[in-house]
């Protein structure tokens, strides 16, 4: 495989703009722990190009994804860019099947946190105990461990258990988190991960105290009133580029 982190490409304007949103994003998950080794994956659309998505090229940690090694390739699996790096099978496989079949996922993660593989392996899933997981109640689908994820037939099963939210809990394996924006995403994820450390505190303690479905109504109901301008998630983003840009700003190359 080849070594050099960062390669020559031409490429539009909105697609570079892209590139470098998705290589933050990488570097933000890293910051955050939620990286695995060489393992996991982001995955953004190319703007204006049907078809098309940026991933993680397999083999890097997180820490040395950049604008320039991301791999674009189409939903079929091929390498657009003309990048020697190869891609995670089990990435493209669910990506590229949630990409192709939901116009609005634009931006898509999956991780391996433990709080978060923790609570997909347990019996009751995500629990209403606190106050991030109240958010996400009822907007959760729940698919069966069918081992890694590299056969096209799961896609559907993956799609079905979906529905119409945004987060998928994959039992036993993690969450696949989807947004519109990769902003949107990555607060999704971000909340989502508090929501499964605290579920995990609470837990090892005893019996938790669960919210009623009267509150949670009310809860997920007035949320919209706490949001910064700039769309879902807009503000925390923009927070953790400067602070990985106070550490490594290699990212934007």
């Amino acid at each position: 495989m080849a070594t050099q982190l960062h390669r020559p490409i031409e490429c539009s304007a909105e697609e570079w703009e892209a590139r470098q949103q998705l290589a933050a994003c990488y570097r933000i998950f890293d910051l955050l722990g939620w990286s695995e080794s060489i393992y996991n994956h982001i995955s953004l659309t190319v703007p204006g190009e049907d078809g098309a998505f940026l991933i993680n090229p397999f083999g890097l940690l997180y820490s040395e994804v950049c604008a320039s090694n991301l791999v674009k390739i189409d939903i079929d699996g091929n390498t657009l860019d003309g990048s020697t790096y190869p891609v995670n099978k089990a990435g493209f496989t669910q990506h590229a099947y949630f990409h192709r079949h939901l116009p609005q996922a634009k931006a898509i993660c999956h991780v391996h946190t433990s709080e978060t593989m923790a609570v997909s392996s347990y019996e009751h899933g995500l629990l209403p105990s606190n106050f991030y997981a109240c958010a996400f109640v009822g907007q959760i689908g729940y698919h069966d461990f069918e081992g890694v994820t590299v056969r096209a037939e799961e896609g559907e099963r993956l799609l079905t258990n979906l529905g119409q939210h945004k987060i998928l809990m994959l039992r036993n394996h993690g969450p696949v988190v989807m947004g519109k924006t990769v902003p949107e995403m990555f607060f999704t994820m971000w909340a989502l991960q508090r929501a499964c450390e605290i579920q995990c505190a609470t837990l090892a303690m005893g019996k938790p105290v669960l919210v009623s479905d009267e509150v949670l109504r009310v809860h997920q109901r007035d949320l919209s009133q706490v949001q910064l301008p700039g769309g879902p998630g807009a503000p925390d983003f923009a927070a953790w580029v400067r602070k990985v840009d106070r550490v490594d700003r290699s990212w934007r190359d």
